[in-house]
């Protein structure tokens, strides 16, 4: 059972927060949710279409945020979501070791936390034109590991694009915020075509996490200064890295 843990009212307690701090820079929080759920043990099992679930429901809300704040280059979220779509299924499909899984985790993790940092992916004035063959390949290599692991894909996909200049921060938030959101679907839809099942209780996880997830997209499509947070979601995102290498 999701909800069994001696300590699950800090895991509830944290939940909403993780997804407002990943809505408010136009992600859906999964890797921040598998963390949180590493953090206090839960099953690699249950992490995966959890973290989905979590992340249709909030990048649903961040992009729906962005979008009417008119961040949405619909061309350029195209170039990538061909390829990741069905990628992500069979991406869905695959069962890895419980260790391995940790390990893939926890490296996907460190992307996470150099963005947060702003360590690369600086916002600039000159935009570039995305190929198609460069989308169709980075696309479908995100859209693999996100089915695999059980995120959404943003945390890899809004560095590079504002590493390579193929748009600006609050376009790259709402491109990736409905990248999330096929990559999850797709995703879930795999890992259910396998034989997975989502517990009636992760539904509550999702109505806590909503919670958050609108206040912080909300905030985060309105100009909101995200510094201060980003800072802290690494925080958090090194804490349960170094847990997952170590365990």
């Amino acid at each position: 059972m999701l909800l069994e843990s001696d300590y699950i009212w800090g895991f509830l307690l944290t939940l909403p927060v993780i997804a407002f701090l990943y809505a408010s820079v136009g992600h859906g929080g999964a890797s921040g949710y598998l963390a949180l759920m590493a953090l206090f043990s839960f099953s690699p099992e249950v992490m995966k279409p959890t973290a989905l679930l979590l992340n249709l429901f909030v990048s649903g809300l961040a992009f729906y945020h962005y979008y009417k704040a008119g961040y949405f280059n619909k061309r350029l979220f195209f170039s990538f979501a061909l390829a990741s779509i069905p990628m992500a299924f069979l991406g869905g499909l695959l069962e890895v070791d419980a260790s391995v899984y940790k390990k893939i985790l926890a490296v996907l993790l460190i992307f996470a936390i150099l963005k947060m940092l702003n360590v690369f992916g600086k916002e600039t004035e000159e935009i570039k034109r995305v190929k198609i063959w460069q989308g169709l390949i980075l696309g479908a290599i995100i859209g693999f590991f996100s089915g695999l692991i059980g995120i959404g894909g943003g945390i890899i996909l809004t560095p590079v694009i504002l590493l390579l200049h193929w748009g600006k921060m609050k376009e790259a938030a709402a491109v990736s915020a409905l990248f999330i959101w096929v990559n999850s679907a797709s995703g879930l839809l795999g890992q259910l075509t396998g034989g997975v099942s989502i517990s009636s209780e992760a539904w509550i996880l999702v109505a806590i996490a909503v919670v958050g997830g609108y206040f912080g997209s909300y905030f985060g499509s309105k100009k909101f200064n995200n510094a201060f947070l980003r800072y802290m979601l690494a925080f958090v995102l090194i804490i349960a890295s170094i847990k997952l290498f170590l365990w």
